[in-house]
Order: structure tokens, then C-alpha cells, then sequence
């Protein structure tokens, strides 16, 4: 039951591994409940869909993705970023409405209320019982009309949408560290002191109007870096310039109100960010009352209506609680209230991913939609790569602390990689059956950041080190080597054997 949905791509591609080879050692059936249709193709032989309590279509894997019978099914693979999705000109569609609760199940078909397809009465009338599809193998849906729909349509694209024109730079770290000193026997009291290496020397710049997408295993430093962004830590050298002004050793409760407000925070879990006892709206006024916004409660009343509106929420919501939200909904409270104090940079660390494919395609365009709206600088911190190819417009790759890999998105996610980028995208599961990827597994966990490896960081799980003559990865960190177009690689490899580099993902066709 969604064993892998709460680790990094690269672990959950080790552990399908396992249990792919596990059940074939011991013809062990497996019966896999997930979200993820990228995992479900590379794991399952046969798919049941299910919604709002019933199996609405179900078949071998090649029979539903590529010749889904029921609007349901076609609605999951629109929510989600397929190669070739981009946020201007193909944006994702997210199903409309909401998820009946069993007691407001409609008559007819469940999804009646929620489907493009939908005949008043004839799909509101009566139980629709599992219909066999002529010619395929056990393949069956619970669809009256899966006859008369023209599957293979195309998409009537929803509104394009325009490009916000990237501004100036307003955010620079310079070789930014942050180190923990921590006791070597912790648990027993003892003198000896070691250093966490949580950071070490990143440097980089984010512009207005700017996507950056920060990507990597837990543990590589990416929500460390957040802390000392937001001021919940300091560094322990280098700069966080702030329109040129240094905010890396200033704490929160030391910062003005107006640099609290510029740089705000998208948590990842939605059910943990809100207070049960307050209001959705007394939460958000409270935010406006902290960043001094509004002269009475009348002008934050209607500043915190205004942000509903933003956050694209019926204005009755400000008197709910927030238990009578789902998790898509109180994502989007939790967006309003970063945006309350006109946030200039908002931090998203991971914020769709504990929410479903078709929520997080609605909350994913709403962060554009602002980002366009507002000139917003994000920050989107994940280690799914297939929402970062989607919304970014460039991507850092970090690694034990390091950046080892810094470029627009098409440069990253296109040879040369550095060997952990390659590794990072081989492990990204793709819903798309014309995707073929190269096959890499890395061996080992990521290094303890206390006790790093000599030289390179990755050199301790690297399958291209070998390439390297003398040792060099043992001994030495790389220098960053700037690429043409401004693409950064922390690697050793020599130009030749980067330019021998393959792509990872190739379509069919290609």
C-alpha cells in the first residue's frame, strides 16, 4: 500500500527492484495500491482504476494506458507531467470539482458530476455495471458512452498561458556553508566534537519572476539551506544577499518585518502547517496582523477574502476549520498565508507531494498562476523530476551538501549530466509506455554527512569513476567547471567522456 510514496527516486527505484526480483524468485503474487502511474507501469502486469469506492476500469497495463476506456482514466494522465508538458504552452488539466464523500455519492456514475463526457439522463440513471472491451485481454470498463467517445481526440488545450518575463537578480548566495558541531557519543555525553556538513560552498542566484528548482536525496542539504534562508538558522559562513543586503547571519526574530514577509514558505505537509483551533480566515488575518498589513480588522478582513480569491477558494471558507478541508484545500490556505505579506520569494519545500496526481496538478498550476500574477521568485525544492522538468526554468542538483550540477532545465535534464543527475532521471518513473530509460540502480546510501568520503562527494557510488585516471575522484573535489551556455558540472570527468554520455529518457519514436 503506496510502499515507496514517502522516499526519494532513487531508493524507491532500488527497492521496486527488490520486490520485482523477489516476487519472480518465489512467484509471489503482488497486489500494488498507488498513485504513481509511473510505478504502476514498471511494476504491474494488470491495473484496476478505481474511484469514489468502485473499480471504473480495469486491464492489462499496454490496454489501459494506450487505449484507456473510461473519461476517468483519461483525466489521471492529463493531472500528470508527461515528457513534452510545459507550463506555458501545455499546461496540465486537473480534474474539475471535488471527491464525492461516500454519503454524497451521485445516482448513475460516480464521476457523472466531475466528467467532460457526461449525458444527463442517461449517466445519472441506475447502477453501471463493468462492461467487457471487445478485443482486448480482460480488459473492462464502467463507462455507458466508452463507444461514442473519440479517445484518441486531442486535447482541447486549455487558455495558453504567457511567460512572465524573468527579472533582475534579487536573490545571491555566495560559497554559502552551514556546519552542525555535534558530540561524537551524543547519547553518553562525551567531549570529543565532530562537524555536519549540512552545506558546503553554494553558490548561486535566483531572479524575479524566476522557477528554480532544487533537487536531490534526503539528506544532500536541500532543506538545510531553506532554514538559513528563512533565518530559522544562521550560516556559518559565506553571504545571503537579499536585493544586496546580507540576511544569512540575521535570525528571524532579529529580521524587519518587511524581509519576513519577502521571504515566506510552502510546507510540504498540508494536515501538520495549520492551527486546528483557528479559522481558516482568523489564520490568514493573523499572518496580515504580524507583517502590519491593513489599519483594522475591516481592511484584513477583506485583504484575507482577496487572498480566497487568489488561491482560487470560495470566500465561505474563511469560517471553516480547517478539519473540514481536504489536503489540496489546505495546501492552498497555506499558500494564501505565504502570499499575505506580498511574499517576494516563496520557498516550496516538496508542497504536492503528499497530495494526489490530480490535486497536485490544480495546486502546481495555481503556484504558476501567482508566480505570473505577483512576479514571484520560487523556490521549488523536490525530488520528483518530473514536476521539476514541468514548472522549472532552471534546476540545481545537490549532492552531500554540494551543487554538483547547475543549468536551465533543458540543459539538465539533456547530456552531459554529472553522473548523479544521470542517475537521479534513470530513476524517475515515466507514465508513458513509448518511454524507454536507461536502466542505473546506485549502489549504497548517501554518506553520512558527518563522515563525508576524500575527494569527490558521489565517488563512493559513482559508475563512472572508473573513467577517471589516478585516483583524482579519491583525492580531490572537483572544481566547478562552467560548460558552454553557463551549464556547471562539479565533476572530474574529461570533456571527451562527457560528450560519450547518452541520453537517459529517449521516446520510441526517437
Amino acid at each position: 500500500d503506496e510502499p515507496t510514496t514517502a522516499l526519494d527516486v532513487t531508493v524507491e527505484a532500488a527497492i521496486v527492484e527488490l520486490v520485482r526480483d523477489l516476487g519472480k524468485k518465489y512467484g509471489t503474487s503482488m497486489l500494488f495500491i498507488s498513485h504513481n502511474l509511473g510505478l504502476v507501469l514498471e511494476t504491474c502486469d494488470r491495473i484496476c482504476v478505481m474511484y469514489s469506492g468502485e473499480a471504473v476500469e480495469r486491464g492489462s497495463i499496454e490496454d489501459v494506458f494506450d487505449e484507456m476506456q473510461h473519461p476517468y482514466t483519461q483525466a489521471l494522465f492529463r493531472s500528470i507531467p508527461l515528457p513534452g508538458a510545459d507550463k506555458n504552452s501545455r499546461p496540465l488539466v486537473a480534474i474539475p470539482g471535488n471527491f464525492p464523500l461516500p454519503h454524497e455519492r451521485p445516482s448513475g456514475c460516480n464521476f457523472g458530476p466531475r466528467c467532460d463526457y457526461f449525458e444527463a439522463g442517461r449517466c445519472d440513471q441506475g447502477d453501471i455495471m463493468m462492461e467487457s472491451v471487445a478485443g482486448d485481454d480482460r480488459h473492462a470498463t464502467r463507462c455507458l458512452r466508452y463507444k461514442e467517445i473519440d479517445w484518441n481526440a486531442p486535447l482541447a488545450l486549455a487558455d495558453k498561458k504567457e511567460k512572465g518575463e524573468i527579472g533582475k537578480v534579487i536573490l545571491k548566495m555566495q560559497d554559502l556553508r552551514k556546519y552542525y558541531e555535534v558530540s561524537a557519543n551524543a547519547l553518553f555525553g562525551g567531549a570529543n566534537k565532530k562537524v555536519v556538513k549540512a552545506n558546503e560552498t553554494l553558490t548561486f542566484e535566483a531572479r524575479e519572476s524566476e522557477t528554480l528548482a532544487i533537487v536531490g536525496e534526503s539528506g544532500c542539504g536541500k532543506s538545510t539551506f531553506a532554514k538559513v534562508l528563512m533565518g530559522l538558522e544562521t550560516a556559518t559562513d559565506g553571504q545571503i544577499l537579499l536585493d544586496n543586503q546580507s540576511i544569512g547571519n540575521t535570525p528571524i526574530e532579529q529580521r524587519d518585518t518587511k524581509t519576513v514577509a519577502d521571504v515566506q514558505m510552502v510546507f510540504q505537509n498540508p494536515f501538520d502547517t495549520l492551527n486546528p483551533s483557528m479559522t481558516v480566515g482568523r489564520q490568514i488575518i493573523r499572518a496580515l496582523e504580524i507583517f502590519k498589513i491593513g489599519k483594522n480588522e475591516a481592511e484584513r478582513r477583506t485583504r484575507m477574502l482577496e487572498l480566497l480569491d487568489l488561491v482560487k477558494l470560495p470566500r465561505e471558507f474563511g469560517d471553516r476549520m480547517p478539519r473540514q478541508l481536504s489536503g489540496g484545500q489546505k495546501q492552498r490556505v497555506g499558500i494564501a498565508r505565504a502570499f499575505a505579506g506580498g511574499a517576494r520569494i516563496v520557498v516550496a519545500d516538496e508542497p504536492v507531494s503528499a497530495l494526489d496526481v490530480s490535486v497536485q496538478a490544480a495546486v502546481t498550476d495555481l503556484l504558476m498562476d501567482i508566480q505570473r500574477e505577483e512576479k514571484t521568485t520560487l523556490l521549488f525544492i523536490s525530488h520528483d523530476l518530473s514536476i521539476v522538468r514541468y514548472l522549472s526554468d532552471r534546476v540545481m542538483v545537490m549532492y552531500l551538501g554540494h551543487v554538483v550540477e547547475l543549468g536551465t532545465t533543458d540543459q539538465v535534464f539533456a547530456p552531459p549530466y554529472h553522473p548523479y543527475t544521470e542517475a537521479l532521471l534513470s530513476a524517475v518513473p515515466i507514465a508513458d509506455t513509448s518511454v524507454q530509460k536507461k536502466h542505473i540502480v546506485l549502489d549504497g546510501d548517501i554518506p553520512s554527512a558527518m563522515n563525508p568520503p576524500p575527494g569527490c562527494p558521489f565517488q563512493t557510488r559513482c559508475h563512472w569513476k572508473s573513467q577517471v585516471p589516478d585516483g583524482l575522484c579519491d583525492r580531490e573535489v572537483p572544481a566547478v567547471r562552467t560548460l558552454p551556455n553557463g551549464h556547471q558540472l562539479k565533476c572530474h570527468l574529461s570533456d571527451e567522456k562527457l560528450a560519450e554520455m547518452e541520453p537517459v529518457i529517449k521516446m520510441a519514436a526517437e
